[in-house]
Formats: C-alpha cells, structure tokens, sequence
C-alpha cells in the first residue's frame, strides 16, 4: 500500500510542478496525549501529516485526494478490558484476555480520494468522499456512517467508498442518492435517499437508509449480521435569534428489536460575543441504569457500533473569544440514566496565522460502572495544527 501511494504522490507532484492544474495544501499535527489511570501516568502521542490534492481544470469535473501518514509513540498497546468494572472484566477468561487488546500502528492511507462531475442542477460523485449526515452536534442519530468523539465532536471524520447523485429539483428543494458498496453484494451494501427541503428559515430532511448491519457478541466472539432500515428525520433553522435543530431516526431491525434515536438542541450567542450550546440525546436501545450495563453494551460503544452506552444524556458547550487569537471555553455531558458526568475544558489559541494550538482536558466523575466513571482515566491533550 505505501508503494502505490507513494506512486500516487510522486506523480501528482510531477503533474502539479510542470502544468500547475493541481493544487497542493495540507497541515502537519502534533499530539501529546496524557492520562492518568489505573493510579499510573501514560502518555501516548502521534504525528499526523495530511497533504490535499484538488483539480477543477476540467469544465464541470473536480478530483479531489487526500494521503495521510500518522506514526504513534509512546502507550501505543492497549487492552479493552482494563477500561471496564471489574465485575464485567472478570467474566473473560484469561485466556481470552489477548483478543480484547488494540494497538495503534503507523500507517499511510488515501482518506479520500474522488472524482466529481457537477451542472446546474445535478452532481454525480463516484469514489471515498465525505458522508455526513443529520444536524446533531454531539451526536448524530442518521449517520450509520460516522461515530462522533464526545470529547471532541467536531475533529474530521473519514472519508467513505460511495457513488453519489444530488439533484436540485427546484430552489430550496433538493434530492441525495448514495449507493455504498461496502459489502460483497447489493443487498448487503447501503443504498439512502434524501429529500431535503426549506420552508422559510428552515431546512428540512428526510431519509431511507438500508444496510447491512454487524453486531458481535462478544461473550463468543461471533459475528452476526442483519438487515438494518432507517427511516430519519432532521431539521435547522433559526428563531426569535436562537438556533434550533432536531435530528431523529426509526431503526427497523431483521432480527433485533426495532429501536429509536433522536437528539434536540439549541445554540445562542450572547451581546458580548459569549456561544452557549446545549442538546438532549436519546438512543432507545441503550439501558437505563448502569447495573445493567453488560460486556457487550461496553465493547459495542467502545469499537463505535452504538453512539451511547446509557439511554438519556445531555450535551452542554460555551465557549467565548477573549481576543481574535485567544478562545476559551468548556462542555459537559451528563449521563441522566446513571447520574455520571463528564468535564471538558478547551483552550484554542493561534500562535501564527498558520498555526493554531488546542488544549483539551477531560475529568469523569461518575461512580465505578457508570458511562462517565473516572475510572475511565482522566486527562487530555494538546494538538498543534501548523498548515501549508
């Protein structure tokens, strides 16, 4: 893989330097990451380079590529079953122990790479593109493609194999056909449809997704999969100047029971420039109550198969500019099914006009087996951002 990307790299370079028709730009990140856990001090950290290639030479045509090559240092092996209550982590036995462990390997990969035919009124993609879907900010209920980062919601998300058709059939009325060939076969792969539409200072959505969904057990550590349906609807606008949004999904299972998921929030900028967020998330299939939590609850919200481990949670962010270089502010989430909660305050700060310094902390205090415990381990990190 890293000989054919380095060809592809090569020979974009070749092309950009002798015809000028491609451009080149990027950023280079730093991260030191630290968290004190299990009464011990571990510090890991990476270094990302990310370099962006995009040609619009070609009347109605844009290609567009990115490569990304990250090394890690220090804790770099990590094992699942450390971060669990111990009376869940004991039901595995030992011999079983090496099969819960990750690690974090050097790699060299295209994160997208596509290439993009548009008119007037209609735009055919084909390639790893980006898919975002639904209007949430901590979470997004209709994205079965993308699993957010509480801690740090808004960091880029990957690009994904689709082929992609957008159709603007009158002003403000627009519709989205994506087929994702992800698995062997059609009636395995994804295929989604969405209308959206705007109704005075609205914008609304509505969706059909149908995948092939796989869940592992991991008691066994078998693999099983279904037909998984959604059916979703979003919506943002504005109102009497504070920013409204909504986002859910009904998801209709082969074999599983069905099970719903929606997110509410609002967004509002005081006179003295002070941003304030909060949003209310539900994810019927998650439980109530810590005690209830089990092995494959923790593991399907550990490896991004569920959103959230406990049913009901709140989602709060303020952030203020002290100056056009200086930006402080926090979130929290709380966990209202098993009364845990999560601190996470951020510092931005732009050292140059191309250099921009984040700092973000993060402190759990919720008791031993609650989503938020602070046995999880607390701490944060500090990411540089220079770009080119």
């Amino acid at each position: 893989m890293k000989r054919y990307v380095g060809i592809i790299i090569g020979l974009l370079f070749t092309t950009s330097i002798h015809t000028q028709e491609i451009d080149i730009y990027g950023y280079f990140e730093p991260q030191f990451s630290g968290m004190y856990f299990n009464n011990n001090f571990q510090q890991f950290h990476s270094n990302k380079l990310r370099v962006d290639f995009k040609s619009t030479e070609v009347k109605h045509t844009e290609f567009g590529a990115n490569i990304i090559y990250l090394l890690y240092f220090g804790k770099k092996d990590w094992n699942f079953l450390d971060f669990l209550p111990e009376d869940i982590a004991s039901t595995v036995p030992p011999e079983m122990h090496p099969l819960y462990q990750f690690s974090f390997k050097d790699s060299l990969y295209l994160d997208n790479v596509y290439a993009r035919i548009g008119f007037r009124r209609f735009a055919f993609t084909i390639g790893k593109q980006q898919i975002s879907l639904g209007t949430g900010y901590f979470s997004n209920p209709n994205d079965v493609f993308n699993t957010k980062d509480a801690i740090d919601p808004t960091y880029e998300q990957p690009g994904h194999n689709g082929i992609r058709m957008d159709f603007l059939l009158k002003n403000r009325l627009s519709l989205m056909l994506l087929y994702a060939p992800i698995e062997e076969n059609w009636e395995h792969s994804g295929k989604l449809a969405r209308l959206k539409a705007g109704f005075g200072h609205f914008d609304v959505s509505i969706l059909f997704n149908e995948m092939y969904h796989n869940t592992t057990n991991f008691y066994t550590l078998r693999i099983s999969g279904q037909c998984r349906r959604i059916v979703g609807l979003d919506f943002v606008g504005e109102l009497l100047g504070f920013g409204i949004w909504g986002e859910g999904a009904y998801n209709i299972m082969e074999n599983d029971d069905d099970f719903h998921e929606f997110i509410v929030g609002g967004d509002y900028t005081f006179d003295n420039g002070l941003y304030t967020l909060i949003e209310y998330h539900r994810n019927s299939r998650a439980k109530s109550e810590s005690r209830e939590y089990d092995l494959n609850d923790w593991m399907h919200f550990f490896i991004g198969e569920t959103k959230t481990i406990s049913r009901d949670q709140v989602y709060g962010f303020a952030r203020y500019q002290i100056s056009d270089l200086l930006g402080v502010g926090s979130s929290f989430i709380v966990s209202i099914s098993d009364k845990s909660a999560a601190i996470v305050p951020t510092i931005e700060y732009s050292l140059f006009e191309n250099i921009d310094i984040t700092l973000i902390a993060n402190f759990y205090t919720g008791e031993e087996g609650t989503a938020f415990s602070s046995s999880l381990g607390n701490g944060g990190f500090v990411r540089a951002r220079v770009y080119f």
